[in-house]
């Protein structure tokens, strides 16, 4: 068998191709702010914005969910990602929202400190998370670099797989 002194080339141009298709994709992302940062969440992954309300405390949850919520006569538990991430925990003030996500076929709300745009930004400008140590990255799932900020995109369905079931137990799912 003769070798294919052709496939270096290919595999190159093959590179190239895809590094060109990628820098024109473009992310939509929810940016919003959790103590002084700024993360992002795929658009396609939120439902909806809402105003933070009466929340419902679940006996034995987990610390960082905060309760549950009626949304349309569907009951939705609420995670602190404040709590979440290891933060000091803050009052609400009329900046907080919760964002209603989709994670693994499951509603969830996240109270953030406030949501700030909408934003499309090429697929070419995110890095793979910094190397800091697995609990540092363990929810990032990239580095968003817009002009002069940095944008922390998480990666929902890390941030609760550990935790979804005791969620679900704590929400009435069993």
């Amino acid at each position: 068998m003769q070798p294919d002194h052709n496939a270096p080339a290919a595999a190159a141009t093959q590179a190239i191709d895809h590094g060109a298709r990628q820098s024109h994709d473009l992310l939509q992302l929810v940016s919003f702010h959790i103590g002084g940062e700024e993360f992002g969440l795929d658009i396609l992954r939120v439902q909806e914005i809402i105003r933070v309300q009466q929340l419902t405390r679940v006996p034995n949850s987990p610390k960082f969910m905060d309760g549950i919520i009626n949304l349309r006569g569907k009951v939705i538990p609420v995670i602190a990602l404040r709590k979440r991430f290891g933060l000091e925990d803050l009052p609400h003030d009329k900046q907080t929202r919760i964002v209603v996500i989709e994670v693994k076929g499951a509603v969830l709300g996240f109270i953030v400190d406030s949501v700030s745009e909408v934003l499309r930004i090429p697929a070419s400008t995110v890095d793979p998370p910094p190397r800091l140590g697995k609990v540092e990255r363990e929810f990032v799932s990239g580095v968003g670099k817009l002009d002069n900020r940095l944008l922390i995109l998480l990666d929902v369905d890390r941030l609760m797989s550990e935790s979804e079931e005791a969620i679900g137990v704590a929400a009435g799912r069993s």
